[in-house]
């Protein structure tokens, strides 16, 4: 067998050895160089598979085809060592064929001299015997190496030449297809398996994978179609919404406003939620009549008129504990008209258009109220006021008086004294129409003496201001729900007992009194009060204007007619036939004893108090009785010095001294009121003037 005659061998060297004894081969007999050598082979790849060592073993093979190497090389030289992983197919063999053969040494002699066959280590079961017994395929290998062993022959280069190509393609049959087939049959089947098993195993992977990939697609695509019903959906949605939002929301309302209104305390955020309730009651009773009429407003009316009838009662509860808190002793309204009333003035007009008879009786309990809260107050002025001390001007204080007399009743009086005909710094209270009412506390502490000018002030200054932040107030709170009609009856219903009050109070302060000056000056506040009123635009408070002068201006006359009438007596007392009498009476008599013609003390009076009443009355117009009543005091003065005149005598000196008398007391007057302008000033200038010319004095 070829393996025996390849075991045989004897370890190559690079010159050709004497052929040993081997078995019949058909082929040629040819050098040893061909035997398996531990030459080096080729080296393999760390990731190289049995099938690439296959075809790395073939390319010794391949490099027969390859040009002639130069003399003395063999094909061992040209295979590269194998790596140290890869068993040497000779042992193999040997494995497989039960003998060991030395590479080294052809032959193991033992101590007698005789070839001993070594004992393989393992057997293999897959050695083709050809239908022979072990011991029978022994012996015939053994007879048939021994019968045909003979003597090699000599071989010479061009023989070996010839037959290198058959022993290339013998080699290469060796190792493709001969006895090494098993190895590489078991080495494939090896691998073949592990790569089945492999391969099992990554289509089973793949598999799997391609199951789960599957599922994935599947459930990606019903995320697809159910992405794209939803997108439908919405789209439906925000259709529907665009056309159903609108009235959706007029017929719905937020659990926040209702919690708010039924729950939540009275504030701004209180105020807020009830617009809300307001508008959402104006939009279900819009769509519940009318032609596009929504079924829906029915199923909340209910609800509507109950959270409606809950917001009535907490602001009816709202405005009765406000009201109640007015009546409480020193507390100011109008802080809680602004802090509580006109803050929250939004909740009497939902009372008023939801409830009008509830709305009504509110209203009519804060004018109950109020009008006690004035009355009362202005009482207690009142009396403040009634404390303050007044200079008491009577019949004694008159022009053609006796002021022997007055300065008699001064005397025994507590009063001290003063000058009732002359305006002097009274007429400051005009000057300062913004000054602030008097408090009550110092009216009631105050020492001083006053004019009666002064009570009038301070008590109609708090009414009218009083009076002006209350309609204001009124206008404000009732509006829009309340029509300014019924508003300003409101505001007299709560007043007229105020202002009738003032009435009172102002003719008890001129009832008895004889002080024009401070007569006139009541009218001229009560004017300034007027002009104040119709800046303010509170028209209301003229009723009250036109009382007070109604009481005033009467009384001005009369003591107009007082001074008049007391020049009148003094006209009668001056006879010509006693001018003593007369001029003793009206302190006429100078210190030598004779008649003066300085002015009389009645014309000096009677400037004084001209003087003053014409400063008052620069803007009075004509249908004032300031002009009458001046006039008839100018004729009974100027009836009252001619009278006197008429005590000079008939003479020409006592007509010189008459006239000098009468062109004194002209001049006095002229100069007196020289400095005051008006209508009425200029017509007794220009009167006195022509008095003055007619006497013949420049």
């Amino acid at each position: 067998m070829w393996l025996d005659r390849l075991s045989g061998q004897s370890t190559p060297s690079a010159s050709p050895t004497p052929p040993q004894k081997r078995s019949y081969s058909p082929a040629p007999h040819r050098s040893s160089n061909l035997a398996p050598t531990n030459a080096i082979r080729p080296p393999y790849g760390p990731r190289t598979s049995s099938l690439g060592l296959v075809s790395k073993a073939n390319t010794s093979t391949a490099s027969l085809n390859s040009p002639q190497l130069p003399h003395g090389s063999s094909l061992r030289q040209q295979i590269s060592p194998p790596p140290a992983d890869v068993t040497n197919p000779l042992d193999v063999l040997e494995q497989l064929l039960g003998k060991r053969t030395d590479r080294r040494s052809p032959k193991t002699k033992d101590s007698d001299g005789a070839v001993a066959a070594r004992k393989p280590l393992e057997l293999e079961e897959d050695i083709d015997f050809d239908g022979l017994s072990l011991h029978t395929f022994a012996e015939n290998d053994g007879r048939q190496g021994a019968n045909e062993a003979r003597p090699p022959a000599a071989q010479t280069v061009e023989e070996y030449e010839a037959e290198k190509d058959k022993f290339e393609d013998l080699h290469k049959s060796i190792l493709v297809t001969g006895n090494l087939q098993p190895l590489f049959s078991l080495v494939s089947l090896t691998i073949y398996q592990a790569c089945d098993d492999v391969l099992k195993s990554v289509q089973t992977s793949l598999t799997s994978f391609q199951h789960d990939l599957g599922a994935v697609s599947a459930e990606i695509e019903t995320l697809q179609s159910r992405s794209t019903a939803m997108n439908t959906r919405l789209e439906n949605r925000k259709t529907v919404e665009k056309l159903l939002g609108p009235a959706i929301e007029g017929v719905s309302i937020s659990p926040t406003i209702i919690t708010t209104i039924t729950e939540g305390p009275i504030d701004l955020s209180w105020v807020h939620a009830l617009n809300e309730l307001d508008r959402w009651s104006k939009l279900v009773d819009a769509k519940s009549k009318g032609e596009h009429k929504i079924s829906a407003t029915s199923d909340v009316k209910p609800m509507l008129d109950d959270l409606i009838n809950k917001a009535l009662e907490r602001i009816r509860d709202f405005f009765v504990s406000q009201i109640k808190a007015l009546r409480s002793p020193s507390i100011n309204a109008q802080i809680i008209q602004q802090q509580s009333f006109l803050r929250y003035k939004d909740l009497y007009g939902f009372l008023a258009r939801h409830h009008p008879t509830l709305g009504e009786e509110i209203g009519q309990a804060y004018i109950n109220t109020m009008r006690w809260y004035y009355l009362s107050n202005f009482s207690r002025y009142r009396q403040a006021l009634e404390k303050i001390s007044l200079f008491v001007v009577d019949k004694n204080d008159a022009i053609g008086s006796d002021q022997s007399a007055q300065r008699a009743a001064a005397t025994k009086g507590s009063q001290p004294s003063h000058d009732a005909l002359s305006l002097g710094r009274r007429m400051d209270v005009l000057k300062r129409p913004s000054q602030a009412a008097l408090p009550s506390h110092i009216a009631e502490d105050n020492k001083q003496t006053h004019y009666l000018e002064t009570p009038f002030l301070h008590y109609n200054l708090a009414l009218i201001d009083n009076a002006t932040a209350e309609y204001t107030f009124l206008a404000s709170f009732f509006s829009p729900a309340v029509s300014f009609p019924t508003i300003s009856r409101h505001f007299s219903a709560i007043f007229s007992p105020t202002f009738a009050l003032g009435h009172e109070f102002t003719k008890a302060l001129v009832e008895e009194s004889n002080d024009c000056l401070g007569i006139l000056l009541c009218v001229r506040l009560n004017q300034h009060l007027a002009f104040a009123l119709q800046k303010r635009k509170v028209p209301v408070a003229e009723g009250y204007i036109n009382g007070t002068n109604m009481l005033l201006w009467p009384r001005f006359q009369l003591a107009m007619d007082m001074h008049a009438e007391s020049i009148k007596r003094a006209t009668s007392a001056a006879t010509s036939s006693t001018r003593g009498g007369a001029a003793s009476a009206l302190g006429l008599s100078s210190g030598s004893g004779g008649q003066s013609t300085a002015p009389h003390m009645l014309t000096q009076r009677f400037a004084q108090f001209l003087q003053g009443v014409l400063s008052l009355s620069r803007d009075a117009g004509d249908d004032e009785p300031v002009g009458n009543s001046l006039k008839r005091l100018r004729g009974e003065v100027e009836a009252f010095l001619n009278k006197v005149a008429k005590g000079f005598g008939s003479a020409s000196e006592g007509a010189r001294k008459r006239e000098r008398f009468l062109g004194n007391n002209y001049s006095l007057v002229l100069m007196v009121v020289g400095d005051v302008g008006g209508r009425l000033a200029e017509e007794v200038k220009e009167r006195f003037q022509g008095l003055k010319e007619g006497t013949g004095e420049n």
